[in-house]
């Protein structure tokens, strides 16, 4: 049995490509996943174990599991969900589809695929499942209400499934990450454009002199507190190799603060701070 295999989803740039890579030079059997073939490909390329999964499909989910345990006897050691997507927009302007859609990836297929390693971990005695959620999973910020959503519902998910498995050797570990150097911005514009209509908004205005400007404006310096993936990295392995490891790991400064202010504010005061 191989303790030291995992899954990773979301592997194409970001935070699932650093896991991946790292991971493999420290003795890991990777398999890193990715929604779009050419990605797949690439990935291969380099030397890493890529398969295809779509968190969005039921049968990709089946298929990729299937083919996992093909390569490892039916076992596997830990799966790190980290694929995702942003809707960005304005609360008032997101449509059920595309809630919807959003929802099918970042929270349902992540469910569904670690439902269908659990059997596998309970039956082998052990495991990790590691969930790569977001500041913005306990933090709200304007116009990140789809996200936002997908991630206060992913920590709700998994708080109750540690609870559920506390009495087994399957640990359950919650990574929130403040800003990290990733494409999810860019990869973010195309579903903005897609579902949000700012042309009808109400508050159309805001679209064109707030939001629209950073959204578009690759040539923005970094966040002041942004890191590198390998700042998410850093904690994967200590959540995936520590004997105890923690509930929560917080990644970046923001995180931290986010978590101390909410602590010792009011909503109102919170609010106030997050809006700025």
């Amino acid at each position: 049995m191989n303790s030291n295999s995992i899954l990773i989803t979301g592997c194409s740039s970001g935070i699932g490509y650093d896991a991946a890579k790292t991971l493999q030079d420290r003795g890991w059997q990777v398999f890193a996943s990715c929604r779009k073939e050419a990605d797949v490909q690439r990935l291969r390329s380099e030397g890493l174990n890529a398969i295809a999964l779509d968190l969005a499909s039921d049968d990709s989910i089946e298929s990729a599991v299937e083919n996992v345990l093909s390569q490892t006897d039916g076992t596997l050691g830990a799966l790190f969900n980290n694929g995702a997507f942003a809707i960005p927009g304005l609360v008032e302007d997101l449509s059920r589809g595309a809630l919807q859609e959003i929802f099918n990836t970042n929270l349902f297929g992540q469910i569904e695929l670690t439902n269908k390693v659990l059997p596998v971990m309970r039956k082998q005695g052990h495991g990790r499942v590691i969930m790569c959620s977001s500041v913005l999973g306990f933090a709200a910020a304007p116009f990140r209400g789809a996200y936002t959503a997908t991630k206060y519902a992913m920590e709700g998910m998994t708080d109750t499934l540690r609870l559920e498995l506390r009495e087994t050797n399957i640990q359950v570990v919650l990574i929130e990450p403040g800003p990290i150097k990733t494409q999810i911005r860019q990869n973010s514009a195309p579903h903005f454009e897609r579902w949000i209509d700012t042309e009808n908004s109400a508050q159309r205005e805001r679209y064109e002199t707030v939001f629209k400007p950073r959204l578009y404006n690759t040539k923005d310096k970094k966040d002041k507190f942004e890191l590198e993936a390998s700042a998410v990295t850093t904690k994967l392995i200590h959540a995936l190799e520590n004997d105890k490891p923690k509930a929560r790991y917080y990644v970046t400064v923001p995180t931290y603060l986010a978590g101390y202010v909410k602590r010792i504010t009011s909503t109102r005061l919170f609010d106030y701070l997050a809006s700025r």
